[in-house]
């Protein structure tokens, strides 16, 4: 495995997360980090976006929020990346196709010096290039340096500047002044042996750059004249064949790379899949992968893609499928700690599986924290405690236990706060409308249940005085529809819960979602709406009942 792919343990909750579930994250990544001393460690994540009582539950308590994760499909950092060397502008064709015997490769990227991808090389480019022999403008056209010519030719600069660059004219042999006269044109490139009149005649005739082959002397009185006339020479020890053949290997890479802007690229966050996809569609069989910054920093290829490094996760506060992120089917879940029904989440072999009937997943926490002799520290005991105070309703609720209410004052204690005046200032901040949008409040708290072939959902907001229920009864109710047909579920619920008159105004949508909550609380729905007395729990109260009724229903329809 790369060292990019040892990465911390994601604790996750569900899908537009309440207050227990990314509590919870990341209560249980901290007691994890303290049992566990391996250098993978665990990291709080969360699902969607965070309702205004957790917003207010972690400020309170000096928390930023978690870090979203909205996949845990394999990603292109969890596959060996090679890491291939990047190769400048300048590089000559020729150091790359030496680099490229040497790293048994047939592409090279091409970066600046920040590491910013800018083409690719491959063989084929080189190869054309090589077999291009008519075109004696190549080294001009590309303006090649002086210096790609020299570590080219192996030869050794007698007149000129190394930095300077081609910038004109054609690339010719220089047998006899015969031979050149006429062909010679200012700025040409003229390849000689040990003739001085050769020499001579070349410089006369204006050319450019004298390449002196076979490790002939260059008289002083060329020197001087080539000095005179800004002609540079370059004497290597290559023959003239030789030369002319390798000299074009010289050119830079940028004159023949494939440019950066028709590239198929790949970022470390590219899901696998999505990879294999781009793969199959194009010829390319080298793609370069970028870090988060946009940086390159290797390759990949087909064969990369058969070694996968699954994501590890644990789940906490949920075991539904339709409740988790996306991509749960391709990583490795290593726990789940829940308080609610056996859900449908399932695993290759044996996991760890904590779930008990109590009214809050930090409540577990709790115990967890005990049974290993771990310390609570005051900002993570403020952070169980307010989600204990939010999923039983300040230990109102029918779901809260024994274990809940020791658990919530042992972590007040801890934490210095009251829970009673802390819960209604938490509630307060968590019906607070203003400036919130209707899609913003129903998904705050909402989840998907199925049973057979149907499925349904079931939101819950919960309010200290009616004004602040009735406002969001009013915000809400339009957008049923509207969530109906994104989310793809026929039938919703939303529970409108009075926390101090402990019940509930139940607004319903979609095809006999009436009937089902007649059926399920025996109450006379009136334009979609229903008055359920002492019901304040979604997870003990109206998910069991709904569940049967539909069951029910399902049956007899069959």
């Amino acid at each position: 495995m790369s060292p990019d792919a040892v990465r911390k343990v994601n604790v996750i909750g569900h899908l537009n997360p309440d207050t227990d579930s990314i509590c919870a994250a990341i209560s249980y990544a901290y007691l994890k980090n303290q049992i566990d001393a391996s250098e993978t460690g665990y990291e709080a994540r969360r699902a969607g976006t965070i309702n205004r009582e957790t917003a207010f539950a972690l400020r309170h308590f000096g928390f930023d929020e978690p870090r979203l994760i909205t996949s845990v499909a394999p990603q292109i950092k969890d596959i060996d990346v090679t890491p291939l060397q990047g190769i400048g502008l300048e590089t000559s064709l020729q150091v790359a196709w030496n680099l490229m015997r040497d790293t048994s490769t047939g592409t090279l990227c091409v970066t600046d010096m920040d590491g910013n991808l800018e083409g690719l090389i491959a063989v084929r480019d080189i190869a054309n290039a090589n077999m291009d022999i008519l075109d004696n403008f190549a080294l001009s056209r590309a303006r090649t340096p002086y210096q790609n010519v020299l570590d080219t030719l192996e030869g050794k600069l007698v007149v000129g500047d190394p930095h300077d660059v081609i910038r004109m004219g054609k690339l010719s042999i220089g047998t006899t002044p015969e031979m050149m006269e006429g062909n010679v044109s200012p700025g040409d490139m003229i390849l000689v042996t040990n003739r001085y009149e050769s020499h001579r005649f070349a410089l006369e005739s204006g050319a450019g750059c004298l390449i002196v082959c076979c490790g002939a002397s260059v008289s002083t009185v060329i020197r001087n004249i080539a000095e005179e006339r800004g002609c540079t020479i370059i004497s290597t020890k290559l023959d003239t064949f030789a030369a002319a053949r390798l000299i074009t290997m010289s050119i830079p890479v940028r004159a023949k790379m494939l440019p950066e802007e028709k590239i198929e690229a790949f970022s470390i966050n590219t899901a696998v899949d999505e990879a294999r996809r781009v793969m199959a569609k194009t010829q390319h069989r080298v793609f370069p992968v970028l870090n988060e910054d946009g940086r390159y920093i290797g390759v990949v290829s087909s064969p990369n893609m058969l070694n996968v490094d699954k994501k590890h996760v644990i789940l906490v506060d949920h075991a539904e499928l339709s409740q988790t992120v996306d991509g749960i089917a391709e990583a490795e879940i290593m726990e789940i700690i829940d308080h609610h029904r056996v859900g449908t989440i399932e695993t290759p072999g044996p996991i760890y599986y904590r779930c008990e009937p109590v009214g809050c997943t930090c409540t577990i926490i709790y115990e967890m924290f005990q049974e290993h002799g771990i310390e609570i520290p005051t900002d993570i005991a403020g952070l169980m405690m307010s989600a204990i105070l939010s999923d039983t309703l300040c230990f109102r609720s029918p779901t809260c236990t024994p274990e809940d209410i020791e658990a919530g004052y042992a972590l007040a204690h801890i934490c210095g706060e009251n829970p009673e005046s802390y819960s209604d200032a938490m509630f307060d901040a968590g019906a607070n409308l203003e400036g919130r949008t209707a899609d913003e409040v129903f998904n705050s708290d909402f989840k998907i249940f199925s049973r057979g072939d149907a499925s349904f959902g079931v939101g819950q907001g919960s309010y200290m005085t009616k004004s602040s229920r009735r406002a969001a009864e009013k915000l809400l109710e339009p957008y049923f529809e509207t969530a109906s047909r994104t989310k793809e579920i026929p039938i919703i619920y939303y529970m409108f819960t009075d926390i101090r008159s402990q019940s509930t105004e139940m607004l319903c949508y979609g095809p006999n979602a009436e009937g089902l909550l007649a059926r399920a609380f025996n109450v006379t729905p009136k334009n979609g709406k229903a008055i359920l007395p002492g019901i304040v729990s979604r997870k003990k109260q109206v998910i069991p009942a709904l569940m049967t009724t539909l069951q029910r229903y399902q049956e007899e329809q069959a």
